[in-house]
């Protein structure tokens, strides 16, 4: 939050008396920066899995924080027969171990719809619905609607949408119609063409928002504010001082109830083209003319358009593909890939990958980013490491028995949410000796307010209209023109098992792997 010239002058004062945290900033204003809008949100797939995970809980929460609007609708709609209370006892249930004491209120905007998404007649049922539930709560007619549902649907239903009339927006702007889409955006670079195709039948590019949960995690956000709003780093952040970037998103979970779809995806689709890309976009991007959300997508576009290609006769040089094997996760045996439910005895996909990749432009030319995901391994972590050059060893090689470590940056995303800055110092004594000492930042440092998850900065994000955080197509089919030759090395491959490595589940991957990584 701003402060004025005056609030600032006092910040500054009491920072040189050391009494700088005595200043409270109301932490509810962080939570959203301007006034919500009345509107329905309709999630189709309402009876799946991502609403009971992931949605429910977070229009809940958001509702605790006083960040949803007075007046809003959440209507469920999917094939499952439900009445309205059973949607309700649905919703509550996926809300165990939450505060339950605004339940009732909350519940009160609840309504569920059975629809049978491939019937136009539903869409128009569908229609009227909505126009009686935003007479009783005055959302004035303001439309999101959520697709919740198997990536193979996407079109048909925004199909179903706009013949229904409801992709409409009032001419005068006092409504409007926004749809939510969730990856994968297309399985290749084809694919997402034609489903930007089916989409932008009905819909303007301005109100689809295609949604990716990691650019809305509150520390990769931050990754923008440590690079552009401290003078003291931007200047190093070129390939004058930086060595070497590694970009790490891996977990200890399997692949879990998503075997059908991660059969077809594959750590590549499902991670790389995605997650992994944004997360290489916030750390290689230059700093936008002003911080709004299409100057920041264009930065990220940039970036894409930057990157080197993979050989196509021989990704292997910058590439590790590994599938997990049985193992021990957190104390407990686990089965390996091909041992699980719903997956191919004899597959082939990739659970694990290793992707070096370099950006060509005049700040990061020949600084190879290390990106690694994978499943399956030793711990649940997301982070980005900045390595520095090495300094010259003339000044200190008379009197050093050992090398001087490179300082380096690390950004923690999850689950320890922080940022380390590791430099070298002397041992106390007369003789000269080092040690790396660490600089530690804890994001909830000195702060006691709510703390917005991914999908509720998401959800807030697109009930304002606001796009930052959201994948724009242009950038969704440089990723995928990126990898695509990747994709299809892997597909033509007469003998895919010689790039698929195995790794025991529980490590951190392939031999192979923690070779490359010793080395950088």
């Amino acid at each position: 939050m701003a402060l004025d010239r005056e609030s600032l002058d006092t910040y500054v004062d009491l920072m040189v008396k050391g009494q700088a945290a005595d200043v409270k900033i109301s932490p509810r204003a962080c939570v959203a920066d301007r006034p919500v809008e009345p509107c329905s949100l309709v999630i189709f797939g309402a009876s799946g899995d991502l609403t009971t995970r992931k949605l429910a809980p977070s229009l809940y929460n958001l509702y605790l924080s006083e960040a949803l609007p007075e007046s809003f609708v959440i209507l469920g709609a999917a094939r499952s027969e439900m009445s309205h209370e059973q949607f309700q006892g649905m919703i509550k249930h996926a809300l165990e171990g939450m505060d339950l004491t605004r339940w009732d209120e909350f519940a009160s905007h609840l309504y569920y719809k059975q629809m049978d998404l491939r019937s136009i007649d539903s869409f128009h049922e569908l229609s009227s619905t909505l126009e009686k539930l935003e007479g009783k709560h005055g959302t004035r007619a303001n439309r999101i609607f959520y697709l919740a549902i198997p990536p193979s649907a996407y079109g048909s239903v925004a199909a179903m949408l706009g013949k229904a009339g409801l992709s409409g927006e009032a001419g005068d702007g006092s409504a409007w119609s926004r749809l939510v889409v969730e990856k994968p955006f297309g399985h290749d670079l084809k694919s997402a063409q034609e489903l930007d195709r089916q989409l932008h039948e009905y819909f303007n590019e301005y109100q689809i928002f295609r949604i990716d949960h990691y650019l809305a995690k509150e520390t990769v956000q931050n990754v923008l504010i440590f690079r552009f709003a401290n003078a003291i780093f931007e200047p190093l952040w070129n390939r004058m001082f930086i060595d070497r970037v590694r970009i790490t998103a891996v977990e200890s979970l399997g692949v879990e109830k998503r075997a059908a779809y991660y059969e077809e995806a594959g750590v590549l689709r499902d991670m790389f083209q995605n997650h992994m890309m944004q997360l290489l976009a916030v750390t290689a991007m230059e700093p936008p003319a002003v911080f709004e959300a299409e100057p920041v997508r264009d930065e990220h576009v940039k970036v894409f358009r930057s990157l080197r290609p993979i050989e196509r006769d021989d990704p292997s040089k910058n590439l590790l593909l590994g599938q997990y094997g049985p193992g021990v996760v957190e104390g407990k045996r686990v089965p390996g890939y091909r041992e699980e439910p719903g997956v191919k005895p004899d597959s082939f996909t990739p659970t694990f990958g290793m992707l070096k990749v370099f950006i060509d432009n005049w700040r990061w030319q020949d600084v190879p980013f290390y990106l690694t995901s994978g499943k399956r391994l030793a711990k649940k972590l997301t982070e980005i490491v900045i390595y520095f050059k090495n300094v010259p060893h003339l000044l200190f090689q008379k009197v050093l028995d050992e090398d001087i470590i490179a300082n380096f940056l690390t950004l923690g995303i999850q689950p320890e949410e922080k940022i380390n800055l590791t430099f070298e110092t002397k041992y106390p004594g007369a003789k000269v000796c080092l040690r790396s000492v660490t600089m530690d930042f804890n994001y909830q440092q000195n702060y006691e307010g709510p703390i917005l998850d991914a999908y509720e900065k998401a959800l807030i994000d697109c009930m304002q209209g606001d796009q930052m955080l959201f994948w724009r197509q242009d950038s969704v089919e440089l990723c995928w023109a990126f990898l695509d030759p990747v994709l299809q090395h892997c597909a033509d491959c007469d003998n895919l098992s010689r790039l698929l490595l195995p790794y025991e589940a529980g490590s951190w991957g392939p031999d192979a792997a923690q070779v490359r990584i010793a080395r950088t």
